[in-house]
């Protein structure tokens, strides 16, 4: 929530009045503060900017920050090193095993375009510790080949991701590195809705079906196999048809008890849905519905009401599938 944020936000300050008095916090209510609403299209609250050496023009959004830890990391890494240099096997352990995740970049050298990528990656994801390394004998110690960033769980590889000299995109290797933030499949509620949002991948994959139904633990084994394969690309996420405080997202999918258990893809930028042809829900249909969603093959589903002129001239808004995501999320 807002108060939260809010809060986490002041505990940043605080925290970094200590160690970095030159970074000042600022806190506007755009209510009584038109003119600077306008002036940095302030669209969503709370939105957080930094602003770096006066200058007015082009602050850098701070997006999906929560907790107090995460923005002094986010303000640290934007305002020195975002990755620390690992020298030996021993400070690789230490990092890896810090936390539960830990992101290591194993590079032939120090100065190119991948570790570029892999610098500014790091400055988007401060939920997790950046490590960087050029020696053999560290390679050598985990047996990764050089140019490869690796996502450790628990101590554990869980993600390999090569990087191509002068290919690679930041945005991708963001999505898939903050998909780790959040569990394989993700279960919709009002905690989880606002992580689902901020993770900067933007196909969703929706599973509705009861909790407490016969079936379920075998269809959710299936769906959690099938999320494996399509990490960063799509987000898997459950829906419990059961809890009564979902009925908002069963209404924009016009889902009923009847149609249970129902797949659905949604594309957040464009607000396109799409219904998984097939009614079993097995790895294979999962995965093919996933692929021919990507290459562009899947058929749209449902129409909406164009949104109504007088949509929010009342106290009461006018709701159509077209304005439900961007009004209600």
């Amino acid at each position: 929530s807002s108060h939260n944020l809010s809060e986490e936000f002041a505990e940043a300050a605080r925290q970094l009045k200590k160690e970095a008095p030159r970074i000042q916090f600022g806190k506007i209510d755009v209510t009584h503060q038109n003119d600077l609403r306008k002036e940095f299209n302030i669209r969503e609250f709370p939105t957080v900017k930094f602003f770096v050496d006066g200058n007015r023009e082009d602050p850098i959004d701070c997006k999906g920050v929560r907790q107090a830890s995460a923005f002094i990391t986010w303000v640290k890494r934007r305002t020195g090193p975002s990755t620390v240099i690992i020298n030996s096997t021993d400070q690789a352990e230490a990092i890896i095993n810090a936390d539960d995740l830990a992101v290591i970049g194993f590079f032939k050298e120090l100065h190119n375009d991948s570790v570029e990528v892999f610098c500014e990656t790091a400055k988007d994801v401060p939920e997790m510790p950046f490590g960087m390394t050029t020696s053999n004998d560290i390679c050598a110690n985990y047996g990764i080949q050089k140019n490869t960033v690796v996502v450790f769980k628990k101590g554990k590889p869980v993600h390999n991701e090569v990087l191509q000299e002068g290919r690679q995109n930041k945005l991708d290797l963001t999505r898939i590195i903050k998909t780790f933030t959040l569990d394989l499949v993700t279960e919709y509620n009002l905690e989880t809705s606002v992580k689902i949002f901020d993770v900067p991948v933007e196909n969703h994959i929706l599973l509705f079906t009861p909790k407490n139904s016969e079936t379920f633990n075998a269809i959710y084994e299936n769906y959690k196999s099938a999320a494996v394969e399509f990490r960063g690309k799509i987000m898997f996420v459950l829906v419990d048809t059961n809890e009564t405080r979902n009925g908002r997202i069963f209404e924009y999918f016009r889902i009923r008890d009847v149609d249970v258990p129902a797949v659905r893809i949604l594309n957040l930028t464009s607000e396109a849905k799409y219904k998984m042809p097939a009614d079993e829900v097995t790895v294979e249909n999962l995965k093919q519905f996933c692929q021919s969603y990507l290459n562009g093959k899947a058929k749209l589903h449902l129409s909406s009401e164009e949104i109504p002129e007088d949509w929010d001239k009342m106290p009461v808004k006018v709701l159509v599938g077209k304005n439900f995501n961007r009004i209600v999320f």
